[in-house]
């Protein structure tokens, strides 16, 4: 997700103290580990895959037992009016930061993350790129994850976050935008109503079993642009890149004219996958981004290679549902 600035403060001011009481009442073993398991981070589910414990990006998506029995968190985040993907509650531990990285993923390519802190300190610093803020109880953010940022709770209490994960409308870009300008709009309040159960929208359809040619293109396009604009990198491994990307597209394309979905292609596009990655140079860092400094190979893995074919979400599929023609 990019911005024109690292950080966006968005119009709206909760009731974090109502959701705050929602949270603390939570029990202990609704709070799972940091998947990377970072030391003092913890999350709780409110919107994951199937409405379980989990930290999946992908997949038909569910409310959680969790978030039902929070009306408050509930309504703030049904208050957007957004398609939700992943969401959770993010705590925080005294003492324990978020280590600096940067959001390149699949799933990162056009999500919208909102951050609303429940509980938080003046000594709860967000950093991004160059700049560094305080997000204050009840307000209302997004930032710009393809920069590297980082978060530090040098305070002697737990920060929580509900961290929402949305489709990104036109809408709420219309909102960003507007926050973005000198003329900001002043912060409306949205009050928690108790006995009110709204609806909330999630994903079902976040990836699809074969990537199309079109989306393809587009990834490979963006991120061509991003490691041949790096005048630190190698000109003979930007042009052997560039040649092994394209390539893959074309052939991509010439598989899915063929098969599209249909499993009897996979093996195809299977081969194709494995081609690329038997190319890629063995330093994961030999070329890297422009813009942020990553190391290309990881992109090219997570962005483009593993959810170009998605089988893991899409093998129970038979029949009518995959082979269609």
């Amino acid at each position: 997700m990019k911005l024109q600035q690292p950080f966006v403060r968005l119009p709206f001011l909760f009731d974090a103290g109502a959701m705050a009481r929602e949270a603390a009442a939570l029990p202990a073993d609704a709070w799972m580990a940091h998947p990377s398991r970072m030391q003092g981070n913890s999350a709780v589910a409110l919107v994951s895959r199937l409405g379980g414990d989990n930290d999946d990006f992908d997949g038909e998506m569910g409310l959680t037992p969790h978030l039902e029995k929070c009306p408050a968190i509930m309504q703030a985040m049904a208050s957007f009016g957004e398609v939700l993907g992943r969401s959770r509650l993010m705590r925080l531990a005294a003492g324990a930061e978020v280590a600096l990285h940067v959001d390149f993923n699949y799933h990162w390519v056009s999500r919208v993350r909102i951050h609303v802190p429940i509980i938080t300190d003046p000594r709860v610093l967000f950093q991004c790129a160059d700049q560094q803020v305080h997000m204050g109880a009840g307000e209302c953010w997004t930032f710009d994850s393809w920069r590297r940022h980082r978060v530090i709770n040098g305070s002697d209490r737990e920060r929580i976050h509900l961290v929402i994960d949305t489709s990104g409308s036109s809408r709420l870009w219309r909102v960003i935008e507007a926050a973005q300008s000198a003329d900001q709009p002043q912060p409306r309040e949205v009050a928690y109503r108790p006995g009110r159960s709204p609806a909330i929208e999630v994903e079902r359809y976040n990836s699809t079993p074969v990537m199309t040619p079109g989306e393809l293109d587009g990834l490979v396009a963006a991120l061509v642009t991003e490691f041949e604009n790096h005048p630190g990198n190698d000109p003979r491994i930007v042009g052997e890149y560039r040649i092994l990307l394209e390539g893959f597209c074309k052939d991509w394309r010439v598989a899915w004219c063929r098969y599209g979905y249909r499993r009897s292609g996979w093996p195809q596009y299977r081969k194709l996958i494995e081609a690329v990655r038997a190319e890629l140079h063995p330093n994961p860092r030999a070329l890297v981004t422009a813009s942020n400094q990553v190391g290309v190979n990881p992109i090219i893995v997570q962005r483009i290679l593993t959810p170009a074919l998605n089988e893991e979400h899409f093998s129970h599929l038979v029949g009518e549902a995959v082979e269609r023609e």
